[in-house]
């Protein structure tokens, strides 16, 4: 616009121009005017000539002027028609951008109004079921009442004989109401929840497949020969004494033919020592000076192993912001077993299946990778301090100002607190996907069959409960009733009883299924 009035400005000084031309013109006149009178007939015919050419020039230069001035203008309009176009595109753009946000958010009002609707339809679906209830409640009650009075009325009971018939009976009648209850609701829900669940369970193992099987930290250290067991106890003794004093460990020297024991609880106390009779037996030289020499070095290469290890892991999960004290912590878990499973290893595939099942809920992947590492950390503390490793772990990452949600989830994946976030029951579930997966974890025949018999002993704790089988290697007990004490409704309700006093009296990994079997059988022999 600026330019268009510079422009126009320089129009008005062409303007000017041929007013003073103009002005020329008429000097010229007067100029003539004055010849002719004072110098006669000659003077005007050359006044006039002159007057004719300054007329002829002034006409071309108004001409020019025209001309000039008409092509200016020409193109100052289109100057300003383009410009003109152009501001409108502009305007026609932003009001096409204009409409298509309150398109979307238009679609998106009608989704949160959708969504409100919803959950309006489920609120009074809830408060009609709540008034159910009541009603429900109120009726019995009433019926409690006209009961009594009539049982009193009839039976010439006293009140309290009554009251003890009458609540026999409704309780037998709440009882069925409630397995029926029960009945449908769980199975409304699992028609809904089941195939998702096992949709994303499948993908995450899918996505993560570890190894199946880890070395196991042995005690035992294989020498070359019998003659090396003198030279490790030394001249009275004092070698083996020096041994145990720098490391810890105590070294059993008995009848096994070439191989010393290591006796110590904690792992990695007897891995240095390990690495200590190894390189004493590889050197040859077995002497209290050499073994603290020794012992020095192994005790820096492993204390940077741990270290190394720690962040290998932290590395093959993905997680950041963990405290160095933490990391070296973490590394300790290489040399800590659970059964045959290696507890980093199952700290590691616990983050990757939290990870991949936290993606498929579209929760925080990374809160629940470092969740899944650091759920087990407390065993790294548990051989010094008092206190389960789930509870340690917890307090041991209040002191470095851990996510809340994290506390919790670490607190809460042995059931030991309440769980208040979702990430504290995917923490629960990746542990039991880590640690029931075929060869993660092997048990004793022992404890196997204690586990079994303890299982079979809970079922039959109950009344009606006539035989129990634990089936599945202890995944499933199958429960089979008398059908003239337990009807179906009951049978509902006796498994729930039975899940939750497996879960407050037995430690298992994974889950238990119950099954309650009630049949009635008809035998009839044709002859």
């Amino acid at each position: 616009m600026n330019e268009i009035l510079q422009q126009i400005s320089s129009a008005s000084v062409n303007i000017k121009s041929i007013i003073t031309c103009v002005v020329g013109i008429g000097v010229g006149i007067l100029f003539h005017w004055w010849i002719t009178k004072f110098f006669g007939a000659n003077a005007k015919k050359y006044a006039d000539n002159l007057k004719e050419e300054a007329k002829k020039e002034a006409e071309h230069i108004i001409r020019e002027a025209k001309v000039a001035a008409k092509s200016e203008f020409l193109k100052l309009k289109d100057e300003f028609e383009k410009e003109t176009k152009e501001k409108k595109q502009e305007i026609i753009t932003l009001e096409k951008r204009i409409a298509a946000r309150e398109e979307h958010l238009e679609k998106r009002a009608d989704i949160l109004d959708a969504r409100a609707a919803s959950i309006e339809k489920e609120e009074k679906e809830i408060n009609n079921i709540k008034e159910k209830l009541i009603q429900k409640e109120n009726e019995l009650k009433q019926q409690i009442t006209a009961q009594i009075k009539e049982l009193e009325k009839i039976a010439e009971l006293s009140k309290e004989a009554a009251k003890e018939l009458l609540l026999e009976k409704v309780k037998g009648e709440v009882r069925n109401e409630m397995g029926h209850l029960i009945r449908s609701e769980v199975e409304e829900a699992k028609n809904k929840s089941d195939k998702e669940a096992q949709k994303i369970l499948v993908y995450a193992m899918q996505r993560y497949a570890g190894e199946c099987a880890y070395e196991h930290t042995t005690s035992t250290v294989h020498l070359p020969s019998d003659e090396m067991k003198g030279r490790i106890i030394g001249r009275d003794g004092r070698n083996i004494r020096v041994i145990e004093s720098v490391t810890g460990v105590t070294l059993l020297v008995d009848d096994t033919p070439e191989a010393v024991v290591l006796s110590c609880f904690e792992p990695v106390r007897r891995e240095k020592a390990r690495l200590l009779l190894e390189k004493l037996i590889s050197d040859g030289r077995i002497h209290p000076t050499r073994i603290e020499e020794l012992y020095r070095k192994i005790d820096k290469e492993v204390e940077g192993e741990i270290i190394e290890a720690g962040e290998e892991a932290i590395l093959e999960v993905g997680v950041t912001n963990i405290p160095e004290p933490v990391v070296k912590l973490l590394g300790r878990l290489k040399y800590r077993y659970s059964f045959t499973q290696n507890v980093l290893r199952h700290s590691i595939e616990a983050a990757h299946f939290m990870g991949v099942i936290a993606s498929e809920l579209k929760l925080d992947s990374l809160k629940a990778k470092k969740i899944g590492l650091l759920h087990d950390i407390g065993k790294a503390l548990d051989s010094e301090m008092e206190g389960t490793h789930a509870m340690l772990g917890a307090e041991l990452l209040k002191k470095y100002n851990e996510d809340p949600e994290v506390i919790n989830a670490i607190a809460s994946h042995h059931e030991e607190v309440e769980k208040n976030t979702i990430y504290a029951v995917l923490a629960c579930i990746a542990d039991a996907m880590s640690a029931s997966r075929p060869g993660a974890r092997s048990e004793t025949a022992e404890f196997y069959l204690k586990r079994l018999e303890k299982l079979e002993e809970i079922a039959s704790s109950f009344n009606g409960v006539e035989s129990c089988y634990a089936v599945q290697a202890g995944r499933e007990a199958r429960v089979i009733v008398n059908p003239e004490k337990i009807n179906d409704n009951e049978a509902m309700v006796l498994a729930r009883d039975i899940c939750k006093k497996i879960e407050s009296e037995m430690n298992y990994p994974g889950q238990i299924k119950v099954t309650v079997i009630r049949e009635t059988r008809s035998v009839e022999y044709a002859k």
